[in-house]
């Protein structure tokens, strides 16, 4: 009698790759440290700038030198968050998240540096994350640097526009959603509670610098990995591109799990295509096998 293939698991087809078989030996025995893009979200529902569907809308999004002369941009981008927000907000953590909360408990990975701004390791458990580009759930004040809620601020701005309550939108990669530029122009964005200064979501725009203290923090984690694993990351922006250099630098080796080629490629010791919310949940359970 022949056995029926399509009754062995995803995560047992993937053990019978050589590909895998090559990633497992490669992180047997190693400390991991995690750099992680939009793509470990977006199995949660929050899509990214540079998967297939977001290349098809051609969205860019905003510059932070725009953001801060512009008061027409500010209130298009708040007009957007301000859609888009609740939805955001429904995102949950994946079996990705999970995976390696689990692996950092078991002592697996020693941390995480993330370019996500949803706070979704946090939430499935993660301790150590480092947050590349901020979280939109915090709002700055650019001139006395008042940290609030942006649960505040949704408060706020509902007040001052309550004309926009029932608007729906597609939300985008950054907690917003797609509007008509026309239908922004009268949107109302509060100030400063404090000084009355310009409010900006915490986290790292197009064109903005990443905190030297956030750069300096991720460099020590490097420094303690036995192996960079990059998860989910085209690695296009040089914020989370720098590491993979770094790591080649310092002779420890770098593994690449992303659908589709990324810059850093050409630095790997290894890349392999696979759905994180796979491959990850399956690393986990043979590390920690023959950990």
């Amino acid at each position: 009698m022949q056995t029926n293939n399509t009754h062995i698991s995803a995560k047992d087809r993937l053990r019978q790759k050589k590909r895998y078989r090559d990633l497992l030996s490669l992180l047997r025995g190693r400390k991991m440290l995690a750099l992680t893009g939009a793509g470990c979200s977006t199995e949660s529902g929050i899509p990214d700038y540079r998967g297939p569907q977001s290349r098809q809308k051609k969205r860019n999004p905003i510059q932070y030198q725009e953001f801060v002369r512009s008061q027409e941009a500010r209130a298009r981008y708040w007009a957007r968050s301000y859609v888009g927000w609740p939805r955001f907000l429904q995102a949950q953590p994946n079996d990705t998240h999970y995976a390696l909360a689990q692996c950092e408990q078991r002592g697996l990975i020693s941390g995480i540096i993330t370019q996500n701004v949803d706070r979704l390791h946090h939430q499935a458990g993660s301790q150590h994350v480092v947050e590349l580009h901020g979280a939109l759930e915090e709002v700055r004040c650019l001139s006395c640097q008042h940290v609030e809620s942006r649960h505040t601020i949704q408060e706020r701005l509902q007040l001052a526009n309550p004309q926009w309550h029932a608007h729906t939108s597609e939300y985008a990669p950054d907690g917003d959603a797609e509007l008509a530029p026309d239908t922004t122009k009268t949107f109302q964005v509060p100030a400063c509670p404090r000084c009355q200064g310009i409010l900006k979501p915490n986290v790292v725009f197009f064109g903005e610098n990443v905190p030297k203290p956030i750069v300096a923090q991720s460099w020590a984690m490097l420094e303690q990995a036995d192996v960079l694993l990059v998860l989910g990351s085209s690695l296009t922006v040089f914020s989370g591109y720098r590491f993979v250099r770094g790591a080649e630098e310092r002779n420890i080796p770098v593994v690449i799990v992303n659908m589709g080629e990324t810059r850093g490629d050409k630095h790997a010791s290894l890349t392999i295509e696979e759905r994180l919310g796979l491959i990850i949940p399956t690393l986990y359970e043979d590390l920690l096998h023959k950990a």
